[in-house]
């Protein structure tokens, strides 16, 4: 997925890093529309990574079935761990969503970051941090299906 964001270099999304509570899921269960935009997504050629210290364990059984690649580390670095992924995956071509003080990290190294309020809220430190703010998974999910609304907000 290319996208020609005015005053910026074309940016070649290949990946897509998320955040699992607070942004997919609420409370530790996925967030039912969920299922449907990561297919469409990964129907897009961007590869989908769900990065996540899983405060609920619940992560894997509830994103079995999609077209993703879990990445689940422990608590004590969440930030850094998340951070140090996109680097490996190539900061130049990743967008990551998240909502969480540990996102903060991430969204500084990526292309594009969009945060998402959504039901557990965010962190205001990381919402500084941020490219995009959305209300919910499904708008920051929408940015990703129709680009030009992402270049409609971050031109130049």
């Amino acid at each position: 997925m290319e996208i020609n964001i005015p005053g910026r270099e074309i940016i070649k999304i290949k990946n897509l890093v998320l955040d699992y509570n607070g942004t997919i899921a609420c409370d530790g269960k996925l967030i039912p529309s969920v299922k449907d935009k990561i297919e469409a997504i990964n129907k897009k050629g961007v590869k989908v990574h769900l990065v996540t210290s899983d405060t609920h364990g619940s992560a894997r059984n509830q994103c079995a079935n999609l077209p993703i690649e879990i990445q689940i580390f422990d608590n004590s670095n969440a930030a850094e761990n998340k951070r140090e992924i996109v680097e490996k995956l190539g900061v130049e071509h990743c967008i990551c969503i998240g909502n969480g003080f540990n996102d903060g990290q991430m969204f500084e190294a990526c292309s594009i970051s969009i945060i998402v309020i959504g039901e557990e809220g965010c962190s205001a430190k990381s919402l500084m941090k941020a490219d995009i703010v959305c209300k919910d998974i499904e708008e920051a999910f929408d940015l990703l299906l129709k680009p030009s609304r992402i270049i409609a907000t971050l031109r130049g």
